[in-house]
């Protein structure tokens, strides 16, 4: 018995249309199926759920999705011609042995803060 794996995360957000537009069309993530209150997108074999908040205490921006991808610059690149705007860009955050780790921050449209990372043999 125990935790086996992360099965779902879920994301508040103010304005469910504009939100999933962002995720489907900008990160390009595949909508399973969308509610009036809910959407379900398929990353990667985790599920990942946008909601309009049950209760007050619930409307506030989630914590940081890393986003894995194999080549950094070019998703970088790829979605800042939609219009992401990134809080900081591609850098060396961990060097470990023969692995370096490179992140990049921006922000959805509800202001959760996200990162694309990628992790590079060196």
């Amino acid at each position: 018995m125990g935790i086996e794996k992360v099965g779902q995360i879920g994301v508040p957000v103010e304005d469910l249309e504009r939100a999933v537009a962002f995720y489907q069309d900008v990160l390009g993530l595949s909508l399973l199926f969308q509610t009036d209150r809910m959407a379900f997108f398929e990353c990667g074999g985790l599920r990942l759920l946008l909601s309009l908040p049950e209760k007050d205490e619930f409307a506030h921006a989630s914590s940081v999705i890393y986003f894995q991808v194999e080549d950094l610059p070019a998703v970088y690149d790829e979605i800042a011609t939609k219009g992401v705007v990134f809080l900081i860009e591609p850098h060396m955050v961990a060097k470990m042995e023969q692995t370096e780790t490179w992140m990049a921050f921006f922000q959805d449209t509800e202001g959760n803060t996200l990162a694309l990372m990628s992790e590079v043999q060196i």
